[in-house]
C-alpha cells in the first residue's frame, strides 16, 4: 500500500521571517489556525482553538530552523492515537516565500479516508487564511 501524504505549496507577498512568525508565535498562528500557549520551539506544543479554547491538536517540534523549516509531529483526536508528521519549507523568492508543506505518516486504509479528506480540506482552508492575513495587511 502506498502511503498517504499530503502535499500543499503557496506563494506568499511576505518575507520568509514573515511567513515563519505565521507558523511559530501564537497571536499569528491563532490568526488562521489554531493557537499555542507558547511559541513553536523544538519540545512539546499543544495548540487550542480560539473560539472553543478546546485541546485540538499536539505532538513534539522536531526541527526548527528559523526562517527556513519547522517539523513537528501532529496528533488529533480522530487520529485515535496515530501520530503523522508535518514538514514546512520556506524558501525566498522574488518578492516573496514560497511555502510548501508536507503531511506524511497519515492512517492507511479505507476506514481513514475520510479523515484524509478533512484534513487535505482543513490545510486548503488554514493556508487559504494565512495568505489573506498576509496579503491584507
Amino acid at each position: 500500500m502506498t502511503e498517504t501524504i499530503l502535499r500543499k505549496s503557496i506563494y506568499l507577498k511576505a518575507s520568509p521571517s514573515d511567513v515563519w512568525a505565521y507558523l511559530t508565535d501564537p497571536e499569528k498562528l491563532a490568526i488562521w489556525f489554531h493557537k499555542p500557549k507558547t511559541p513553536l520551539e523544538v519540545g512539546e506544543y499543544e495548540m487550542f482553538g480560539t473560539e472553543s479554547g478546546d485541546k485540538l491538536m499536539w505532538g513534539d517540534v522536531l526541527v526548527s530552523d528559523p526562517p527556513n523549516r519547522l517539523e513537528y509531529t501532529f496528533s488529533i483526536a480522530p487520529m485515535g492515537g496515530a501520530i503523522s508528521t508535518v514538514k514546512w519549507r520556506l524558501e525566498e523568492v522574488p518578492g516573496g516565500t514560497y511555502l510548501s508543506l508536507i503531511h506524511e505518516g497519515l492512517p492507511q486504509g479505507a476506514e481513514a479516508f475520510g479523515l484524509t479528506l478533512a484534513l487535505d480540506k482543513g490545510w486548503d482552508d488554514h493556508i487559504a487564511r494565512m495568505r489573506n492575513s498576509l496579503h491584507d495587511s
